[in-house]
Formats: structure tokens, sequence, C-alpha cells
């Protein structure tokens, strides 16, 4: 029986390395992925890629793409036996549903990849969808520079201070986000 997977962190947990290795045994024994990111991180430029260098071609979803067709389509004329999704939190909560259609009805794996909450503590929506349907939820650990575990996102502005306002959505990296526990992500917001 296929599952629709949720690999969740905060960011630097190694969430893009830990997709591509799946890719990577997969298309290892032989079988046929599909990979999927979102098209809003330009970043992208149409690979999953990694802090560590690993990168592999992706699919971009926005939020009117229909996975259940875009993949349904693909599976028709070339068989998948994995689908791999980056920055689940992108997705829409239709979207999750369309993903949970594949394991159910077409009876392929889905493992998604995504951050669980944005800079304020709050659930990005596809996050909250898969949160709530996924048949199976692993947390993936990124580490405070304390050493305890990294579970919310700090933003960041050009001089490295702390923000506490603005759009859930700002794509970048090291350069706008800290991963930090809810510790020292609370200290941080009080200064």
């Amino acid at each position: 029986m296929a599952k629709l997977y949720f690999y969740y962190s905060s960011m630097n947990a190694g969430k893009s390395t830990t997709l591509l290795q799946a890719d990577f045994n997969y298309r290892e024994r032989g079988m046929r992925t599909m990979l999927w990111t979102a098209e809003l991180d330009t970043r992208s430029e149409g690979k999953v890629r990694s802090r560590i260098g690993l990168e592999a071609s992706a699919h971009h979803f926005r939020p009117d793409t229909d996975l259940w067709e875009a993949i349904m389509a693909a599976h028709g004329a070339e068989p998948r036996d994995c689908i791999l999704v980056d920055e689940a939190q992108f997705l829409t909560k239709d979207q999750v549903w369309q993903l949970a259609r594949v394991a159910d009805e077409a009876a392929i794996p889905v493992l998604c990849y995504g951050i669980r909450t944005d800079f304020q503590g709050e659930l990005f929506p596809g996050s909250a969808a898969l949160l709530g349907i996924a048949d199976a939820l692993v947390e993936l650990k990124a580490v405070c520079h304390c050493g305890r575990k990294a579970s919310m996102n700090l933003r960041v502005d050009g001089d490295g201070k702390p923000v506490a306002e603005g759009e859930q959505t700002e794509i970048g990296g090291n350069d706008r986000y800290l991963a930090l526990c809810r510790r020292h992500f609370s200290a941080a917001l009080k200064d």
C-alpha cells in the first residue's frame, strides 16, 4: 500500500538532501521517480538543490497546478514508482489532497519535504494539510547554535537583525533565516 509521507523540519535540516538521497535510492534500483518543487522558489531554476551541492531536475508546481492530472499524464506515458515533492509548505490544501489521491488510487508513494512553520511560528498551508492527512510524519532535526533541536525559523534583515512582521513567504537561505530552538527564537524577537 502506497503512503503519503511528510518529512518536515525547520530550515537547514537537510530536507532537500534527504529527498535527493531517496530519489537516488529509487533510481539505483531501476525505478522511475518524478520530482517537484515550488515555482515560487526562484532560486531552484528547475531543480531540487541541496546546500551541500547535490541537485536533480524537477517539475515546478504553482498554486494552480493540478498535481493529480500532471502526475497521471506522466505516469501514463512512463510508469512512476515514487513522487518526491520539495518545498511542500508551498502546496495548497487541494494539492495535498491530489497527492493523497496519487498514493491512494494510483498506488504510488508520495514523499513530501517541507518547513512546518514560518518566521512567526505559523503553519504554512501545505504543511498544515500534510500534518492533518499524511500517513507518516517524520521530523528531520536541525541544530540551534546552543546545540538543542532547532524547531523555529527566525527571519533576519540584511544586517542580521530579527524581523517579526511581513509576508509569510520571503525566499531566502542562510542570508535571510536562522534555524533556532524555541528559546533562542523567542529571545531574539524580544531584543
